[in-house]
């Protein structure tokens, strides 16, 4: 049976994700810090072990991999987002750099030994369509996920010769907790669920890159390569005025 550790577990699409990879016949843990619902949520699958556990305290993510591993997946979801201009967002960029970007490596840095001893298995992130550049109202949230970006684009070559997979998961708006926040419309918005099945669709195919929906992938994609007078001038015509 394989088995399967994610992060950001007690709702959103890390529940979703557990349920489902229960689905599929994987043993999952599940990591999250707030214990009632994580718990609520082992009780509804065959089996899943909760573990209350904040991705920022490393030595915590160590110890939950330590008593319940070894994993054939492991994935790094836990995640969290603030709208903030960047000349006064420093406070909730580093809050968001610790949970997206550290909470992803801490879990990375606990999981990886026993994989490349075992030559297998994979690690994915979730990080975000918005890491594809820079968005105004956004920047800290962006710089993070970018750097998940840049860190499993790294990993994923270095660690193939294990014959272990890396996957970097770029989702659109998806209905959850942090995006019940925004007060604007937001494009292409997908529900958990379906944005679950695509992720693990993604990652038991060993997909490099998973990113959805198409339309929003294509248009941010497109935003890479503009030039950046073009980029500014229209982002700054559509910009959110302070």
């Amino acid at each position: 049976m394989k088995r399967a550790i994610i992060t950001g577990a007690s709702s959103g699409i890390g529940a979703e994700m557990a349920r489902e990879f229960a689905r599929r016949g994987y043993e999952v843990v599940l990591l999250a810090r707030r214990a009632d619902l994580l718990d609520q949520l082992a009780k509804e699958l065959p089996r899943a072990t909760a573990i209350a556990c904040d991705v920022t305290d490393s030595e915590a993510v160590h110890d939950a991999v330590a008593r319940s591993g070894p994993f054939d997946v492991a994935i790094a979801n836990a995640g969290v987002g603030v709208t903030a201009w960047a000349a006064k967002s420093v406070a909730d960029a580093e809050v968001m750099m610790r949970v997206n970007y550290f909470g992803m490596l801490y879990l990375f840095d606990a999981v990886m030994p026993s994989m490349m001893e075992r030559r297998s298995g994979q690690f994915a992130g979730v990080a975000s369509i918005a890491g594809l550049r820079g968005l105004p109202t956004s920047a800290g949230y962006s710089a993070s996920k970018a750097a998940m970006q840049v860190f499993l684009e790294a990993a994923r070559v270095e660690l193939k010769s294990f014959n272990i997979r890396v996957t970097t998961v770029n989702p659109g708006f998806i209905v959850t907790a942090m995006t019940e926040k925004n007060k604007f419309k937001m494009p292409f918005l997908m529900k958990a669920d379906r944005a679950a099945r695509i992720i693990v669709d993604g990652v038991e195919r060993g997909k490099r890159v998973v990113e959805f929906p198409l339309p929003m992938s294509m248009a941010m994609r497109f935003a890479r390569i503009v030039p950046s007078w073009m980029y500014d001038r229209v982002l700054g015509a559509a910009r959110i005025r302070e």
